[in-house]
């Protein structure tokens, strides 16, 4: 099977397109070297994907004959991707950028210093004491 149908019978991705351009784009490795989509996947191969700015590894345990439910892929496929993994990337989630309604138009010189000031974690009060 091609490894871009691999990916979408797994359910990795929503459709083939989609997982055909990904290995294209050379974000899609199987046993450790860039695949084009054609590549046909076999049993015991360790496949890596990047996929939302991670590297997720899944190990192939056999071959479906179509696309299956969500409750089948564990048949199919191991992932053997470190749990460290997604708990950093939830850390960095969480510590990203501030958000702002939509719809409030761009941010006034005092939202930008009010901005500034949570960003860095300083108060206009710790400023005067310097």
């Amino acid at each position: 099977m091609r490894v871009d149908q691999y990916l979408w019978c797994i359910r990795l991705f929503k459709s083939r397109n989609l997982a055909s351009t990904i290995c294209k784009k050379g974000q899609v490795k199987v046993n450790g070297q860039k695949v084009k989509p054609s590549r046909e996947i076999l049993p015991h191969d360790q496949i890596e994907v990047r996929k939302d700015q991670l590297w997720r590894t899944f190990e192939v345990l056999d071959i479906p004959k179509s696309r299956m439910g969500p409750k089948l892929v564990a048949l199919y496929v191991i992932e053997k991707t470190d749990p460290s993994v997604f708990e950093n990337q939830e850390l960095q989630n969480l510590t990203g950028s501030i958000r702002r309604e939509e719809g409030t138009g761009r941010p006034t010189k005092k939202d930008r210093r009010d901005l500034d000031e949570l960003e860095i974690g300083e108060t206009e009060e710790e400023k005067e004491d310097l």
